[in-house]
Formats: C-alpha cells, structure tokens, sequence
C-alpha cells in the first residue's frame, strides 16, 4: 500500500467541499464557536460514552482490524493516532468525530458486513474525516437542527447560524465533505474496485447474499441515475429528497450513486496519478488534530466562561422544551 509521508489534506480534499467549507466558515466567530461548544458540548460526552459503553479496539482488542487501522493512519500520515472503538449496533456504518480528542466508530454490523480490502476502505474514509478537520462542522450541523427543532430564538450569539439558508449550507457541505473522504479512502486502498463494492455494501448490502451481487450492475444503476439529470423536474426531486425542509429532515450524505461517479472520474483524473506518483502538497505531519487557533489574545477566559454559562442556559431550555412536548 502506498505510503503518503507528509501529505496536506488540500492533496485530495475535493473542491466543493473546500468552497462549501469556506462559505461556512467565513461567519464572524463562527470557528471559534464551533470549536468550543463542541468541546464543551459534544466531543467529551461523546467520548465517555463511548469509552464506557463500547470496545476500544488495539493490539489485544479486534487485533487483525487494529493493524488495519495502524496501516491506514501511517498511509494519510495522521498523528497522533486517533482513538478507535467498535459499538454494537446492527447497522452497517461508521462515522468520525472529535477534534481535541477524535476517534473513529465502526459499528459491528459493518464487520459483520465487509472483507478485510472494504474494512480498509471505510476506515480510510473515516480517517479522511479526520484528516481533513470535518468533524467539528459535522458535530455542528447536528447540533443545529436540534436546536432549531426545538428552539426558534436563541440569545447568546449565534441565533444567526440556525437559519433556514444555514441549515441548508451545512447539509450541503457534510454531502461535499464525503466525497473529500472518499479520495482518502482511494488513496489508502490504491484500488477503485473495493472502494465501490464497499459503497454498493453499504446500500444495500447483505452478508448473506453477498455472493448475489453484481459490482457491474451497481455501475450501471449508477449511470441511470445520472442520466435523469437531463430532465429538469428530476433535478428538483433530487432537491427536495435530500432537503425535506417543511418535515426538517435533510441528507447527510450524498447518494451512493453519486459518490460512485465522483470516484470514477477522479481515479482517472491526472490530479488522482500526480498524488499516486508522490507529486502532492506536503505540510509535514498535519493531521486533523491540528485546530485553527485564531482567537483574540485578550479575554479567551472570559469568553469561554461565557460560553459555557450560555451552553448550560441552552441546555436546560431544550430540556424544558421536551419536557412540555411529551407532556403535551
């Protein structure tokens, strides 16, 4: 497997998840926000969670899948070395998280799921979450539509970011980013093949009937879909499935299909050979722990005081807001 010593995430990051992210971004303190309410909010609850009620898997936990992982990390030259963990869950999927501390979650029924070439590719994408620094945004996303479900008017400062418009901003962007983890997840495997029967698995998988599925076939669905685009009322619909504003459910991931043919054109892409041959922006050993820090010098105490007060106020209104639903 090829080793990418040194490689920047601006390598293989796609650029409409690049343009989405900037768009994102370019709100006054919203990075600052963002990272501290996750932290104060999500990431370390998160964590004990996981660390109290799954398997944390290393060299005596699920070893043979530990040493995937080792590959993996070593290949998009991530360090230090995320936390990893298995949770029992039917459901075939896994998802990253985390800044100051981030980890990666494979449920057990995607090992129930995938040989050991589509274990290595689903951990690479997860890994590309990481190294790409998309987990604070994403954790964010979710944290806004739940506070938008339940709250129409917040106070402490960015009741702003909870508009219908931003919303649709986020989803937009966690669809581009999972195309920025599928390249990484390309350049781990150095295979197109297992990479797409992974997200054919992932579809509409069976361990059962694996043997009854048909990787040519899943391209040619793919292909159909693609060309409803030449009718512009199936355009719309495809708008209207990944945001359903008025039921307020929106997509987080582009559809399979989709994902299969933005891989397709990349692999053959020069951009795609040039990285394959070493020719890839190098920042040394940057991987997605590395945190934007352009905070003010002055008061950062004082503002995370605030925060935190904030937060709890946040916390205890959604509370009482549930509250009165169920007694409703």
């Amino acid at each position: 497997m090829p080793i990418y010593t040194g490689i920047s995430a601006e390598a293989f990051r796609h650029p409409l998840d690049r343009e989405a992210e900037q768009a994102l971004r370019s709100l006054p303190g919203f990075d600052m926000v963002a990272r501290k309410f996750v932290e104060f909010v999500y990431e370390r609850p998160q964590y004990v969670f996981l660390l109290g009620n799954s398997i944390q898997v290393g060299p005596r936990q699920y070893g043979s899948v530990y040493q995937i992982f080792r590959e993996c990390v070593r290949d998009l030259d991530i360090y230090p070395e995320p936390s990893f963990f298995v949770s029992q869950n039917p459901i075939a999927n896994a998802f990253a998280l985390g800044q100051e501390q981030p980890s990666i979650v494979l449920n057990s029924g995607l090992l129930d799921l995938v040989d050991e070439s589509e274990l290595r590719s689903v951990i690479a994408h997860e890994l590309g979450h990481l190294k790409c620094g998309h987990t604070t945004l994403i954790q964010m996303a979710r944290w806004a539509m739940e506070v938008a479900f339940f709250i129409g008017d917040l106070t402490f400062g960015i009741g702003n970011i909870l508009s219908r418009g931003m919303i649709l901003g986020f989803y937009e962007w966690m669809r581009k980013a999972e195309l920025s983890a599928d390249r990484a997840s390309l350049l781990v495997v150095d295979d197109l093949v297992p990479v797409m029967r992974t997200m054919m698995k992932m579809a509409g998988g069976s361990s059962k009937h694996t043997n009854e599925l048909s990787l040519e076939e899943f391209l040619r669905q793919a292909e159909r879909y693609q060309s409803l685009d030449s009718d512009n009322l199936n355009q719309v619909y495809k708008f209207l499935l990944y945001n359903n504003i008025s039921q307020g459910v929106f997509l987080s991931h582009p559809f399979t299909v989709e994902r299969v043919h933005y891989l397709q054109e990349w692999a053959k892409s020069e951009d795609y050979n040039q990285i394959r041959r070493g020719n890839y922006t190098r920042v040394g050993a940057q991987g997605s722990v590395n945190v934007r820090a352009e905070e003010p010098a002055s008061n950062t105490g004082d503002d995370v005081d605030n925060l935190r007060r904030q937060v709890e106020e946040l916390q205890r209104e959604i509370e009482r807001v549930r509250r009165e639903r169920n007694d409703g």
